[in-house]
């Protein structure tokens, strides 16, 4: 099933919902963390989010990263081919992938709610297609400050101080 919403001129989302998963997160929700995580990005925007079943993540993670094994969430930053000017590629941000079993037993395994869960893979999609990411120390410690912050004011705990705990 594929959705559309717009909030305004600020964000698009496309929904591609091809999961079996039961008790997937509405297109609102999914929307309002994406929004929350783009309080960085100005202007307009158009992002996608695809939510998939364990064998896409599995071909795409293997693909794209080398890793022959489902992931939690993929993260495709929009690039323009050569040939397309810049400004006929408008606003894409680009496209999540978000592996819905394999979120709901990460959320099991940590005792976090499967909705937190949720919130905080969104979040961390979006900052990743932003150009954040946490491939050493520093670049970890500055994304996880922006998570944290936008976690807590869409009223989630720090995921990093539960997996600590855990």
């Amino acid at each position: 099933m594929i959705d559309s919403a717009q909030d305004g001129s600020r964000l698009t989302l496309e929904l591609q919902r091809v999961s079996e998963t039961p008790s997937l997160p509405s297109q609102a929700q999914l929307h309002a963390w994406a929004l929350a995580a783009l309080s960085e990005q100005s202007g307009p925007v158009e992002l996608v989010i695809r939510i998939v079943d364990e064998a896409e993540s599995q071909v795409l993670n293997r693909d794209y990263r080398g890793k022959d094994r489902p992931t939690n969430v993929l993260s495709f930053p929009f690039e323009a081919p050569p040939e397309l000017p810049a400004e006929a590629a408008g606003n894409l941000l680009g496209d999540l992938v978000i592996c819905a079993p394999v979120v709901a037993r990460e959320a099991a395994a940590q005792g976090k709610s499967p909705i937190s869960h949720w919130i905080h893979m969104v979040v961390h999609g979006v900052l990743h297609l932003q150009g954040l990411d946490h491939q050493n120390d520093a670049e970890a410690g500055i994304m996880e400050a922006l998570e944290r912050k936008i976690l807590a004011s869409l009223g989630v705990a720090d995921p990093y101080q539960i997996e600590k705990e855990t």
